[in-house]
């Protein structure tokens, strides 16, 4: 698969909307080609599609993929992948690619990290080794990397968190933004084509909270704005209205990003709240272990029934 940009400028165009909810359909122009929208994401957590060749991802019609800026930046590097010619090259990907912050990922690991206005200090999951991540590292990780889109550092809470709790990590979700600005800039040319930087607003459940992230985020006027926070053990009843919630307070003219969603049920519901990228894990994990979706429900074919 060949992995040449194409000298073109991120864009986003939307080219229909439905009469009789916010769903929307797009087209995202990037380096490595148009995507059109709604989009679903495979993620390739470290350089691969578990269980899956690149080829057999081209197939389905996956344009734009995920890869882990967390998982990258432990094994085998960063600067090992830039000196292979970025991401795009080291794993044979000639779609575009959005690399995350590894926000969620150094938040999750709970007991193992410790967090500051400055960044993050946790310890690896592989070998207990310590690190220490920054809204600047961040930056310097993916776009070594070679993503398309680079995601911002922001902090997720868990649900349940106190909205004490749950504020402070917006404050700090934004300062951090600014912060990461600061080194793109919201969009940088390299290697011949453009980066851009996603801002994302945070806010858990708590309406106010939201509608204070996405009023700081936007104003930093960036290509295109991600909603975290959600899919994080809230009811879907609660992740589904805060979906509708944020995804209304985001700009109209710019691409929406839900982060961390794969049920289709989600999917759809999200979609028609005018949503319009996901990323999940999902699918490729309940491949693994044997189970299949369908109109009828899930089918587990590890199940006796199926022997």
């Amino acid at each position: 698969m060949s992995t040449q940009a194409l000298d073109t400028p991120f864009a986003f165009h939307v080219t229909d909307r439905s009469s009789d909810t916010a769903a929307r359909r797009g087209r995202l122009v990037t380096g490595h080609g148009t995507v059109e929208t709604p989009v679903f994401m495979p993620v390739g957590t470290v350089g691969s599609v578990k269980a899956v060749t690149f080829e057999q991802v081209w197939a389905t019609g996956s344009r734009l993929i995920l890869g882990n800026t967390y998982h990258l930046y432990l094994r085998p590097g960063h600067e090992l992948i830039a000196r292979a010619g970025g991401l795009h090259r080291f794993q044979g990907w000639e779609g575009a690619l959005l690399t995350d912050s590894a926000g969620f990922q150094v938040f999750s690991l709970g007991d193992l990290n410790r967090v500051t206005e400055d960044g993050v200090e946790f310890r690896s999951h592989l070998d207990g080794s310590r690190h220490f991540f920054s809204p600047e590292l961040s930056m310097e990780i993916q776009l070594a990397l070679g993503a398309d889109i680079v995601m911002a550092f922001d902090q997720c809470p868990p649900y349940g968190a106190e909205p004490a709790e749950v504020a402070r990590a917006v404050a700090r979700t934004t300062h951090w933004l600014e912060r990461c600005r600061a080194v793109v800039g919201g969009r940088v040319f390299r290697d011949g084509w453009e980066r851009v930087l996603f801002g994302i607003m945070q806010g858990g459940v708590e309406e106010d909270l939201r509608r204070r992230s996405a009023a700081e985020v936007t104003a930093c006027g960036l290509p295109g704005y991600a909603i975290g926070g959600l899919s994080v053990g809230e009811p879907t009843t609660a992740m589904r209205e805060m979906t509708e919630l944020a995804a209304g307070l985001l700009p109209a003219d710019r691409p929406r990003y839900l982060m961390g969603v794969g049920f289709p049920d989600d999917i759809l519901a999200s979609v028609a709240a005018g949503v319009d990228m996901f990323d999940c894990v999902l699918p490729t994990r309940m491949a693994r272990t044997g189970t299949v979706l369908t109109r009828d429900g899930r089918l587990v074919v590890k199940n006796k029934e199926f022997a």
